[in-house]
């Protein structure tokens, strides 16, 4: 029970309340509670005692005279206290750790304890901070727990994996019990949670009404078949899985049922949905929320990076505010799971524990890095084995991820998943029963003139290119006639998800004669929209049949088509991935059936073939060396979007609003969630622009702000160019 006013017991945290009173929690209370937490959450992963010694000592060093005195005077309990000495507090339960638990534990206690504010340490730095005296007035007493040996199969390229899930059943107890003291509020908006088995009927009465309310066509009829075979495929043990659908298919319903029923055989407890586009988040999770209510279902892609902060109580308050994806069903980035997987910091690696007993829905899996493949794969196969986690690939673009996946460099090929299961027997044939588009493909160069001028020919039209820049400029050429519409990620997530919206009701209205819309990639994959006719500037196989799964998608037209465009007369394509991807497609010849899944394993191989390296940053010399894991540095070069970008909030609805009660208040777990509705994420050159002409702000430490209203354009999103000093000379 927390003591007011008692200056004998030693506090870990502190406040004061509404009334003026000083409210106490004490170290022993603290500490008591991360154990239980940290045992909890590493008992899912059979080593619930090696998370009690975590929480025990993780904060041993707040005993310290020095952490006394600065806690004390932080927090205005004593402004005029002097701090003697050092009051860094994680070091001391690690040195306690390798005296209890010896050397063998620096990668189960002794790094999650040091690091659990700074984030996990390369494995050379370790001795350093461990090198030191424990001050006089620390008790070192220590129970020495008797740990189990849990029964799992941990080789070199699994070490780094359990050791960084132990780090998160320590810092999201940590966190979660801090909370719980500090922060009540948020701390109830994360409990009252339905389980799987609750959230069943639910899906299970929405696909139902879906049926009865649906007419007795031909797709529908596959849809229902898709549907069924996945039901069918649910009771099968914990593994690897795909679903090879053709757009169109309804597998985002149809892999859903598939998750929740055999997360229930299984016993698993939530299920992780990653996508590649934020646009397809936003969608997907609407429509989850519409089923299984606001509460059961996170959206989740960050808004502001916390360990950018400086100021230490910011940074603790925003770190609070983060997510730990406790949620029974979450929609998430293929960015956000993958880079958390790799990461060593706190406030990412906490949700980490909370993807152990899940399945993990990969969708769109085509859109995988290749260049860092290798770990990917990796990782996949060391969540499946040790952490209970199956894994079901969804697209209608199935890539190569089992057996040997070479490259062109021998070194650089690797074992991919032993067995992967194909929820769709073959002779259900599925891209002949769902076939509804012809390609047309010209691959002479083409100006953004003529593309506009092809477009202009056809009232309902969708064009994707490849940039930002294209569609940009491309758009901008386009008469602004019936419902002409732009988009791309220079629009925040809620402009994006209205967009989308305003195009499908624009669709299903025959009195709108004219609907053009220009996009980049994020609306080619997922996104449940209907034209007669599409563009798609040349890119890979994969990218040109998810366009082409946007055009006469409920067959409203015996076949259509869709027209693959080059832009080679205004630039070339972008060194990199498109470049190799569309490389990879043209060496495939023209006499083939684009839809066929023979021609997309073709494809993949070809691909793969024009791979020097699947571990592009050598990520195996970083973290297979049990000896000496370099966490630090992998989490440094795992970044699968190479430039780095930085999140800016825009002026879009009430995102200023949420700004103002950010700056009245603080940040919160409620409020930050609310905000990642007006964020672009832009390249630091575009943020170094908008920074020169003083369009931005940084009202708290780490969240910047574009606060003239007049940069974002409520057609095309944020500009990253001068327009406001054009329009002063105007005036």
């Amino acid at each position: 029970m927390m003591k007011q006013n008692d200056n004998e017991q030693i506090i870990s945290h502190i406040y004061k309340d509404r009334n003026g009173r000083w409210i106490i929690q004490s170290n022993e209370q603290h500490s008591a509670g991360v154990a239980r937490l940290a045992s909890q959450f590493a008992g899912e992963f059979e080593m619930a005692e090696w998370g009690k010694v975590l929480g025990l000592l993780h904060d041993k060093g707040k005993e310290s005279t020095a952490f006394q005195q600065y806690i004390k005077k932080e927090s205005g309990y004593e402004p005029n206290i002097k701090i003697s000495g050092r009051h860094n507090h994680a070091y001391i339960g690690g040195i306690l750790a390798r005296k209890y638990y010896g050397m063998t534990s620096d990668n189960f206690f002794v790094n999650q304890i040091i690091s659990h504010h700074t984030g996990l340490h390369d494995s050379d730095e370790i001795k350093g901070i461990v090198d030191q005296e424990i001050p006089s007035e620390i008790n070192i007493y220590h129970i020495k727990e008797k740990l189990n040996r849990p029964a799992l199969n941990i080789q070199k390229n699994d070490f780094h994996h359990l050791a960084r899930m132990l780090f998160s059943c320590l810092v999201d107890a940590d966190f979660l019990d801090t909370e719980s003291f500090m922060d009540k509020e948020s701390s109830v908006l994360r409990q009252n949670k339905d389980t799987l088995k609750d959230l069943l009927p639910l899906l299970e009465n929405k696909l139902k009404d879906l049926k009865t309310k649906a007419n007795s066509s031909e797709i529908n009829i596959i849809r229902n078949q898709i549907q069924q075979q996945c039901i069918k495929m649910a009771d099968t043990p914990i593994g690897f899985f795909s679903l090879t659908v053709p757009t169109g298919g309804g597998k985002t319903l149809s892999s859903l049922v598939w998750a929740i029923k055999h997360a229930i055989h299984n016993g698993q407890k939530r299920i992780i949905i990653a996508i590649p586009y934020t646009s397809i988040i936003v969608q997907t999770a609407s429509v989850l929320r519409s089923i299984f209510g606001d509460e059961n279902v996170l959206e989740h892609h960050s808004c502001v990076n916390p360990e950018q902060i400086k100021d230490e109580k910011l940074k603790e308050k925003m770190k609070l505010a983060t997510e730990n994806w406790d949620y029974p069903i979450i929609v998430t980035t293929n960015v956000q799971l993958f880079e958390s997987m790799f990461s060593n910091k706190p406030s990412v690696c906490r949700k980490l524990h909370n993807i152990v007993n899940s399945v993990v829905i990969l969708d769109e899996v085509q859109t995988l890095s290749m260049d860092f493949l290798q770990p990917i794969v990796d990782s996949l196969k060391t969540y499946n084995k040790l952490f209970n986690v199956s894994f079901l690939f969804t697209t209608a673009s199935q890539p190569v991820l089992s057996g040997l996946i070479e490259g062109c460099n021998p070194q650089a090929t690797f074992k991919g998943i032993e067995y992967v299961t194909e929820i769709i027997p073959n002779d259900l044939k599925l891209h002949d029963k769902l076939r509804r588009v012809q390609l047309n493909i010209n691959n002479e160069g083409k100006t953004y003139d003529e593309v506009a001028e092809m477009l202009n020919k056809h009232k309902r039209v969708l064009c994707i290119v490849n940039t930002r820049r294209d569609a940009k400029e491309i758009y901008e050429r386009l008469p602004q006639e019936g419902i002409t519409l732009h988009l791309s990620k220079m629009m925040c997530p809620d402009h994006i998800s209205k967009t989308i919206e305003k195009i499908k009701t624009a669709l299903k209205d025959n009195k709108n004669d004219i609907i053009r819309v220009v996009s980049t990639q994020l609306i080619e994959a997922g996104v449940d929209i209907d034209f007669p006719v599409v563009f798609r500037q040349e890119a890979g196989l994969d990218s040109i049949l998810q366009a082409a799964g946007r055009c006469n998608r409920e067959g409203k037209n015996e076949l259509s088509t869709t027209y693959v465009f080059s832009l080679s007369k205004e630039h070339n394509l972008p060194k990199g991935d498109i470049q190799a991807a569309n490389s990879a497609r043209l060496n495939l010849g023209d006499n083939q059936d684009w839809f066929a899944p023979q021609t997309m394993t073709s494809y993949f191989k070809q691909l793969y073939c024009r791979k020097d390296s699947f571990d592009k940053k050598d990520m195996k010399s970083y973290l297979y060396n049990i000896a000496d894991i370099l966490f630090q540095k992998a989490a440094t070069e795992f970044k699968l979007i190479e430039e780095d970008s930085i999140n800016v909030v825009v002026c879009w609805e009430n995102s200023m609003d949420i700004i103002q009660q950010i700056l009245n208040n603080g940040p919160s777990y409620s409020l930050m969630r609310k905000l990642s509705k007006y964020t672009v994420n832009i390249y630091k050159s575009d943020f170094k622009a908008l920074a020169d002409m003083g369009v931005i702000s940084e009202k708290k430490e780490g969240l910047y702000i574009v606060d003239y209203k007049q940069q974002y354009n409520e057609h095309i999103g944020l500009r990253t160019d001068n327009n406001w000093a054009n329009e002063n000379i105007i005036i």
